[in-house]
């Protein structure tokens, strides 16, 4: 008995002394009971974008956490997500040392995990003006324009004798086109649909094992203790796979390397490899393997389930709202007009209605939901609070983006609110792929893959859900909001598209140049 009375004193003092000090020290308002060792992770249940949703309308956009060890800040609204992100820019410009860091970054060197510094800015210059500039993702235009008509032959392939709509896995077939688009600009090579069978097999099992292990939580970043008693067997996983990526990059690296001997200067920049064994051959001291590996495995992972999971996610959108489905493809037919050909890149800045569907996608199913964390390398001030240094920051997308107070409707799909908008951003209402020094500089193009892919299955195909009943649009666990039943759908040739298709069949063709040219 007098133990759980001295229990009880300690405890209420010490939370007494956590609710004066936070108060002292002027920092942000926060629930008020914050547990020793653990902090607020007790209020965590699944999903955590809306359990953190509903922490913020309780207690307020800002919100000053525990988690475990860590001091979190928590920014639920657009004016202060455009604080953090313009005044405070450079201060939440690092990211927080985690496990999946330390491993899959090369010990914080890589794009998305390096601290931010010169080192940073190299890297974030070589991406954004080297490999994902306009240019060239101009240049790369015929590699998605042909994996897109590769989707579509494949589904045209589908189609039964009796004219009737069959069904389709598109979790699978927008995940497999956008795997070969990025390994094709990454090594000049696909993987889903190639003759290498073996090498096939052993990518597509790194490709699965690496979003698994990205997804997963580790307590132990948050609780140290866990890591220290060895409770936590996730850093094993993540050494293993670690193995597994540099291998398999490194092999492609010394293929390239042999490809280029005696090649000439324009054929060694065909693909993100030659482009950075490039700069090797003048920087080799800066610009080694490792450096290579790291900017490859991050394309590969920040821009295929992204990208995939929009357009399932839109489609999906599309197949419960059957009237927004038909308003676009009138829009597509209309601007194409009689002439017989398919959708192309030059078409889809008169397709303001197919942008729209596009941005309400990532509006209502953002596919990071909650930004990529962000650390405070100083203190600074944020709406009015102090924020210590070594601060995490966490924006919830999901909840400003879905904010009754924000936006009318948020549950409602509703493309037409785009269409007049200037720009995707809307004030900071809409920022799915973040914003500032750290925002995704693969922003363009994964907007320009997923309108080219959607808008030419709108146009060639009419779909229909494979039941009379809505598809379920429950998102599923991990870092990119999956759904968490995959997309089936039927789909059936749309006849006066036909003839269409079968006359641009002979573009689909250059993919044996491309693969011969890399």
């Amino acid at each position: 008995m007098e133990i759980s009375y001295y229990i009880l004193i300690f405890t209420f003092l010490y939370l007494l002394k956590n609710h004066f000090l936070r108060k002292f020290h002027n920092l942000p308002p926060s629930p008020f009971i914050s547990l020793p060792i653990i902090g607020h992770l007790y209020l965590f249940k699944k999903p955590l974008i809306k359990t953190l949703a509903k922490i913020s309308e309780k207690h307020g956009p800002l919100l000053f956490l525990r988690f475990g060890s860590r001091h979190v800040l928590l920014v639920s609204s657009p004016s202060l997500a455009e604080e953090c992100f313009t005044k405070n820019d450079v201060v939440f410009a690092n990211r927080p040392r985690l496990l999946a860091g330390k491993h899959l970054g090369y010990n914080y060197t890589s794009l998305v995990w390096a601290s931010y510094g010169q080192h940073w800015r190299n890297l974030r210059r070589i991406a954004t003006h080297e490999i994902l500039s306009t240019q060239r993702i101009q240049m790369f235009a015929d590699i998605y324009r042909v994996e897109v008509r590769s989707l579509l032959q494949r589904l045209v392939r589908g189609k039964t004798n009796d004219g009737a709509s069959y069904t389709v896995d598109m979790k699978a077939a927008f995940f497999e086109m956008t795997l070969n688009i990025l390994m094709m600009m990454i090594a000049g090579k696909r993987y889903y649909g190639g003759s290498a069978v073996e090498e096939s097999r052993s990518f597509k099992e790194i490709v699965a094992e690496t979003f698994q292990l990205s997804g997963a939580t580790n307590i132990g970043d948050f609780v140290p203790l866990l890591n220290w008693i060895g409770a936590n067997k996730l850093e094993d996983k993540l050494k293993l796979l670690q193995e597994k990526r540099d291998n398999f990059m490194q092999d492609l690296i010394e293929e390239h390397k042999n490809n280029r001997k005696g090649s000439s200067c324009e054929q060694k920049k065909n693909t993100m490899i030659d482009v950075l064994l490039s700069l090797q051959d003048s920087e080799p001291d800066y610009y080694t393997d490792e450096v290579i590996r790291g900017m490859g495995q991050v394309m590969l992972s920040a821009g295929t389930d992204t990208t995939a999971s929009t357009m399932e996610w839109a489609l999906s959108l599309l197949l419960n709202n059957p009237e927004a489905l038909k308003k676009a493809q009138n829009e597509i037919d209309t601007h194409i007009g009689q002439s017989p050909r398919l959708l192309d890149d030059s078409d889809l800045a008169q397709l303001p209605y197919l942008h729209g569907i596009i941005n309400e996608t990532l509006r209502m199913y953002p596919v990071v939901p909650i930004l990529v964390p962000h650390e405070s390398s100083d203190e600074c001030v944020v709406g009015g609070f102090r924020v210590p240094r070594g601060t995490m920051l966490l924006v919830n997308m999901w909840a400003i983006q879905n904010d009754t107070k924000t936006w009318e409707g948020p549950n409602e799909f509703k493309p037409e609110r785009f269409i007049d908008i200037k720009g995707q951003r809307d004030g900071f209402r809409l920022m799915p792929f973040g914003y500032g020094r750290r925002g995704c500089p693969g922003e363009n193009l994964a907007m320009h893959v997923a309108s080219l892919a959607l808008g030419s299955l709108i146009q060639c195909f009419e779909w229909e859900r494979t039941s009379e009943e809505l598809v379920d649009m429950t998102g599923g666990p991990g870092l990119t909001m999956p759904k968490a039943i995959p997309l089936l759908a039927r789909c059936m040739p749309r006849q006066n598209i036909l003839l269409t298709f079968l006359l641009s069949c002979n573009q689909v063709s250059s993919l044996s140049f491309l693969f011969k040219q890399n």
